[in-house]
């Protein structure tokens, strides 16, 4: 099932397909607001509620599945790639940093919509040129950026592609900032443990930037590759890791995890090879949610003492660049809250 709907005043799209429903705003950065589980009863993210609605046009980025571009913060707002200077908004004045990019407050157009038995399909496309200025004046290449949905029996599939469209090398660095309900599926917050396929942790500055130096993972977050971590109703989270993959169910896992100790509800959020770097956030740590956030550049890249290989890339003229992603649940036999 494909639809239109209204979502308190916002144009959006239903859709479903087995035990999945979703709900896209293809207007507010092509977000998808909604991905449940009907049968497990499980919410997988935030969001956005009728008194929500204004909130979620300013902070799109805490609600649903909003798409970073460039990811995390730019110090100053500023860097140099091909002999030009890009300059950004100052978003956090505090840090004197820019963050998160626009994109995910623009307006994308649906270009694609359908569905036979085996999945349904939405694709969003927003293009940058000289007279989309909300972009362009501060990111001076024209771009298309297309994210497409897939949902079936299997959970949701997501790919985010960027085609290069001028003539120049263009620089490309993306992310999301996904946050996961938490409970999502009944229970409290100290039912549920998260793992993630972490492996060194960026040591970060009073500004959240990278100071350059790798760290071996803490007891604490120690716990993400190994036995899950408490992430809501605990102490605050902000932190940056490299990727490196962990066990789950016997095969390797590049992504993040939340279980449901008590019920065995799960949900699983894969990330391909195009992440090199996660930031986990949990907004203070007293809110029911907390963002595992899948980039391809760490943290300020384009301004590291070397750029690629903090993940920094550049798509060549007329060519392209995607990322892709899994976000799905599932249950199985619940273990112990002590194991």
């Amino acid at each position: 099932m494909i639809r239109t709907t209204d979502f308190y005043g916002l144009r959006a799209v239903e859709f479903s397909k087995g035990d999945y429903t979703a709900l896209l705003v293809p207007e507010v950065g092509a977000n998808l607001v909604r991905l449940a589980h009907v049968r497990l009863g499980a919410e997988l993210l935030r969001t956005p509620a009728a008194g929500e609605i204004e909130a979620f046009r300013a902070r799109p980025h805490v609600y649903g599945l909003p798409v970073l571009f460039p990811p995390n913060r730019i110090a100053d707002g500023r860097y140099t790639f091909g002999g030009r200077t890009y300059r950004f908004p100052i978003t956090l004045p505090r840090e004197h940093n820019y963050h998160h990019g626009i994109l995910k407050s623009q307006p994308f157009a649906v270009s694609k919509a359908w569905e036979d038995e085996r999945e349904a399909l939405v694709e969003c496309r927003y293009y940058s040129n000289v007279a989309s200025d909300a972009i362009f004046r501060d990111f001076p290449h024209p771009f298309k950026c297309k994210i497409t949905f897939r949902l079936s029996a299997g959970g949701l599939r997501h790919e985010i592609l960027f085609g290069n469209k001028g003539t120049e090398p263009m620089p490309v660095g993306a992310g999301f900032h996904t946050p996961l309900n938490i409970p999502f599926a009944g229970g409290v917050a100290e039912d549920y443990a998260m793992r993630v396929a972490v492996g060194e942790q960026y040591e970060l500055d009073a500004r959240g930037l990278p100071t350059g130096r790798l760290l071996p993972l803490s007891e604490r977050f120690a716990r993400l590759r190994d036995g899950g971590l408490q992430v809501t109703e605990c102490d605050p989270i902000e932190a940056g890791f490299s990727v490196r993959e962990i066990d789950v169910d016997g095969r390797p896992f590049r992504g993040a995890l939340v279980e449901n100790l008590r019920s065995g509800v799960r949900i699983f959020y894969e990330a391909d090879e195009a992440t090199t770097y996660w930031t986990i956030w949990n907004d203070g740590g007293r809110v029911p949610y907390c963002c595992p956030e899948p980039q391809s550049w760490a943290t300020d890249a384009p301004n590291a003492p070397s750029p690629e290989a903090a993940g920094f890339r550049t798509i060549p003229a007329g060519g392209k660049w995607s990322m892709r992603f899994r976000l799905y649940a599932s249950c199985r036999p619940p273990r112990s809250l002590h194991a």
